[in-house]
């Protein structure tokens, strides 16, 4: 409950306060997740929009998780946004989990089209999906490749994850069930930011992170492989209010040239570049549209 509380009062600051005033006609407003890949995302969609189209855009980046950007685009008060396909299937449309990508995307189409008058747009390329990872020396020590091989040794071993993980559906309490993962201690709580930190530090022996993370391989990680098809399609996607669509048809055009740009390994350098190298996120997405000749 007061979780809940907690979530309704950060929601109703967020739709109230994003505006001192309203944005003008010609103005397209992109929000994000408080995340560095969706930073990227949405500045992709931002800088996208103003090289091919004479729309403005107002920039609401970092704004929180899943459930304050899809209130802050139910509201109107942010335009477009890009969300996950299995994130939204499981945490907003609260439906079980399944691995079909085509069949989320065409269900998560016709429900958010339905419910919630936005529209899915065609995927940008890649996924993004939870992986669990563990030290580079420890796979190889022990010759750990996928999930189910990593479950006879979870007994011993310390998980760490993040809170959205340890309670979502398709998070933690699942996946324990379909591997028979057994934790002797209870896994730490830890903040996103410094998952790896406490890996490499061998504080925690097994994370729940992302399989674009940047630091991946830079840290010498190893993401075990879902070999039971536990984790469903997490395809980054644009979401944007129809009613932007239909008041600006240009904007619709835009982001639909997005459509399979971004490949994982594209993503993964794109997250490094940011995170690893302390880049400036509208610089590396200059580059990288520029290196796709979608931006001058």
């Amino acid at each position: 409950m007061k979780r809940f509380l907690a979530l309704c009062l950060v929601s109703f600051a967020l739709i109230i306060g994003i505006y001192s005033c309203s944005a003008p006609n010609n103005t397209i407003t992109i929000g994000s997740k408080d995340f560095t890949e969706q930073d990227i995302l949405g500045e992709l969609l931002a800088q996208h929009i103003e090289a091919n189209t004479k729309l403005k855009v107002n920039r609401r980046l970092h704004l929180g998780g899943t459930f304050i950007c899809h209130e802050a685009i139910k509201s109107g008060q942010i335009d477009a946004y890009v969300e996950y396909t299995g994130t939204a299937f499981t945490t907003i449309l609260k439906q079980k989990a399944i691995t079909d990508p085509k069949k989320v995307y065409q269900q998560l189409k016709q429900a958010y089209s339905k419910q919630f008058q936005l529209e899915v747009m065609p995927p940008l390329g890649f996924q993004n999906t939870f992986a669990m990872i563990i030290r580079g020396d420890e796979a190889r020590a022990k010759n750990v490749q996928t999930i189910s091989q990593a479950a006879k040794y979870t007994p011993q071993w310390q998980a760490g994850f993040g809170y959205e993980f340890s309670e979502r559906e398709d998070g933690l309490p699942g996946l324990s069930k379909t591997y028979n993962l057994k934790f002797t201690k209870p896994p730490k709580i830890i903040d996103l930011g410094l998952l790896y930190q406490a890996l490499q530090q061998k504080q925690v022996d097994i994370v729940a992170g992302n399989s674009t993370d940047g630091a991946i391989p830079r840290l010498d990680l190893v993401v075990l492989t879902d070999d039971k098809q536990y984790f469903p399609p997490y395809e980054a996607t644009p979401i944007v209010r129809q009613a932007a669509l239909k008041q600006h048809p240009e904007l619709g055009n835009a982001i639909a040239q997005l459509g399979g740009l971004i490949d994982e390994s594209q993503m993964r350098r794109l997250n490094y570049q940011v995170e690893g190298e302390k880049r400036d996120v509208k610089q590396v997405v200059r580059e990288f549209l520029q290196a796709k000749k979608l931006s001058k």
